[in-house]
């Protein structure tokens, strides 16, 4: 970044003759190959001069002679570093964004292929309602693309060109900043030169926008950790996703579900660093400002681990469809719909319905029986209104396919969902390309 922002500034000054076209033109020869030695790893890095700054500004003289000294012109370090981290960071973001369409495809599909499969929908890990699995994933499709929407929407603040500020205030040479901000790719160019060198709000949006959906990354990891356990047993993964125990033979652990549940930590970690380095700097810069590099780097090294690493997670596991029915009819996951029934065919009040109910799921649990196979009599002796009709809602499958309403887990809902989003998938992979 630091190199092709150097070229671009040389010719700018060239353009605008403030230094010779000659003269730019060997800034950016000498510049081609400082970069080609420190590449190959061939640069010579000198304690003697304080930063990279000085460091490449001395390589330089070496190779060019004194025409190295004009590159600095009307420039400061406090511009030029602001705009190589906002150049670094925009070139990850738009790598994030395809790793982040990778993961929703991928879950995309799975949800495709699950989108009947009936499953325990939780409430506090208790046994609730059911949904199918399909839609369980579809959850998560919709959360992740809400962080993608972040995530395009912090890029635009990203990609905002601080060069030309100077130290603070600016520069008495007549440059063209927006020549500079056109070659280097950026939107606009930044209005205040104080705000320029002082502003780091993006590099928070950033780790904000990556916390966000590093925890939403947690949230699934949690749930793929759960449904692997014994108890549970609803999918299973692959050795390329678990480990076996040391001691335990028979074990195989989800080691990476829970990595991924580590990582926020780290990222959200980074977030407090940088938010806790600004609040006390005045305007503009100070060497306070050194620390946003490391911080932004690590959460940045943590998110391109986690994404791709769920997107692999999800392609190879395998929903253990049999468990999750079990699960289902041990739970009296119809209850609702039952209550449901009493207040739509019998014209009681839900409060009225929900007191009923429990009463009947207290019976079917002493007679150790689903609610379906509960008789006729049986839930009339609760209440001697309750009629045949009652059967029609109390199967799983007539719960899942009276879920209708929008957003509900009827089957029919979540294809309909997946076919939506395979649509939006292919328009923001072509933009993307675009």
């Amino acid at each position: 970044a630091g190199g092709t922002e150097s070229c671009d500034w040389a010719a700018m000054l060239a353009r605008m003759n403030i230094i010779t076209k000659e003269d730019a033109k060997k800034i950016s020869d000498g510049l081609a190959q400082i970069e080609q030695e420190i590449i190959n790893g061939d640069f010579d890095f000198k304690d003697e001069y304080e930063d990279i700054h000085m460091n490449v500004e001395a390589r330089l003289k070496e190779i060019i002679g004194e025409a190295a000294g004009r590159l600095h012109t009307g420039r400061s370090r406090n511009d030029q570093t602001v705009t190589d981290l906002r150049l670094w960071l925009r070139g990850h973001i738009d790598i994030l964004h395809d790793e982040m369409l990778d993961l929703l495809d991928a879950i995309v599909t799975k949800a495709s292929e699950y989108a009947k499969s009936p499953m325990p929908g939780f409430t506090h890990l208790q046994v609730a309602q059911p949904v199918t699995f399909g839609h369980h994933l579809m959850a998560y499709a919709h959360m992740i693309r809400r962080d993608f929407d972040r995530l395009q929407d912090c890029r635009r603040r990203v990609n905002e060109c601080p060069l030309g500020a100077g130290a603070l205030a600016g520069t008495s040479f007549q440059i063209d900043r927006d020549f500079t901000a056109e070659k280097l790719g950026f939107d606009a160019v930044m209005a205040n030169s104080m705000d320029a060198v002082s502003a780091r709000d993006f590099v928070l949006e950033f780790l904000n926008v990556a916390a966000i959906h590093a925890v939403h990354l947690s949230r699934l990891a949690e749930e793929m950790v759960i449904w692997c356990s014994s108890p549970f047993q609803f999918i299973s993964l692959s050795d390329a996703f678990t480990t076996g125990s040391s001691i335990m033979p028979q074990k195989r652990n989800p080691d990476a579900a829970e990595l991924i549940r580590a990582k926020p930590g780290r990222i959200m970690g980074s977030f407090i660093t940088i938010a806790t380095m600004l609040k006390g700097l005045p305007m503009t810069y100070g060497k306070d400002m050194q620390e946003d590099k490391e911080a932004l780097f690590d959460a940045v090294e943590a998110v391109f681990l986690i994404v791709p690493a769920m997107a692999g997670m999800i392609r190879d596991m395998q929903a253990n469809e049999g468990n999750m029915r079990a699960a289902l009819d041990k739970g009296f996951a119809t209850a609702t719909d039952l209550a449901d029934w009493l207040v739509r065919d019998l014209n009681i009040s839900f409060r009225e319905a929900h007191h009923i109910t429990g009463k009947i799921v207290g019976l079917a649990e002493k007679k150790n029986v689903m609610l379906e196979n509960l008789s006729l009599s049986e839930m009339q002796s609760i209440n001697p209104r309750i009629h045949q009709g009652v059967f029609s809602v109390l199967s799983v499958e007539a719960s899942l396919t009276s879920k209708t309403s929008y957003g509900g887990t009827a089957p029919e809902n979540v294809v309909k969902s997946v076919e939506e989003f395979k649509n939006l998938l292919q328009m923001l992979k072509g933009r993307n390309k675009g």
